[in-house]
């Protein structure tokens, strides 16, 4: 009987994953529109927004994602993360996954930085006793120890996604999803991130990450994934994924 060595096993599969979006194409500007279109069928127009997306990520492995905007990165990170089904093909995830994606979602502006932590916490998976004992390093990562007893709402947006992105890493499961994480706070923050995910790969967690940052793809990513238009139109090392990213973007932006 053969028994599969689990490290030669992809950590995800992707297989020919497709998704798209209806968008009405019939815009109701009047009340009387409204009210007499009401029980007619609206007609859409369905907007591809993945194709035949096909990869696999190993245990342990590093992958970057690249890609101009609305070429479909945000779309496939939440099919893997099963905040949306694809309409063909599947994602075959085979261990936890944490994902930092949408920021701030969740958030009750009317609690405290404590009380926020203790909510998205659970959310993202700690139990009441970790998040107690996390509870100042969380803080004290997101440089908001002076703040943990004021109201999110009074909190500037660069604020609220340090104490996001502070919870997220400490919720990290096997795999971890990532979508512009250094593109957040200033240098001192970005510095603390950026050596929080060299701990969390050296411990042998699985990363993608999703970022327009060459030099985050250059420096942190095993692998990389350029897609334009729905599909995956090229997959190899870093650097070259990276100046072929470049180059889309046109004749002012080379590669440094």
């Amino acid at each position: 009987m053969n028994v599969l060595n689990p490290a030669s096993v992809p950590l995800i599969e992707v297989q020919d994953v497709a998704k798209q979006f209806k968008i009405p194409s019939v815009r109701r500007e009047s009340l009387r529109e409204h009210v007499f279109d009401l029980f007619r069928p609206r007609p859409f127009e369905c907007l591809r927004v993945l194709e035949s997306i096909r990869f696999n990520v190993m245990r342990g492995e590093t992958l970057g994602i690249m890609g101009r905007n609305g070429c479909g990165k945000s779309t496939l990170l939440k099919v893997l993360c099963g905040i949306y089904q694809p309409d063909a093909g599947r994602a075959i995830v085979r261990a936890p996954l944490t994902p930092i994606l949408e920021l701030g979602v969740g958030w009750n502006p009317e609690l405290n930085a404590i009380d926020n932590t203790y909510l998205i916490g659970t959310v993202m998976g700690l139990s009441l006793g970790d998040i107690r004992r996390a509870l100042d390093e969380i803080l004290a990562f997101a440089e908001l120890e002076r703040f943990a007893n004021l109201e999110l709402r009074h909190f500037s947006s660069g604020m609220a996604s340090r104490l996001a992105y502070s919870i997220a890493f400490k919720a990290v499961r096997e795999i971890l999803v990532l979508d512009e994480v250094f593109a957040v706070g200033d240098a001192g923050f970005k510095a603390r991130c950026e050596e929080r995910y060299r701990q969390l790969r050296a411990a042998g967690h699985t990363v993608i990450i999703v970022s327009h940052d060459p030099r985050a793809v250059r420096e942190f990513c095993d692998r990389a994934l350029l897609l334009e238009r729905g599909t995956i139109v090229m997959d190899g090392p870093p650097a070259e994924v990276v100046n072929a990213y470049l180059s889309l973007l046109g004749p002012d932006h080379v590669s440094g």
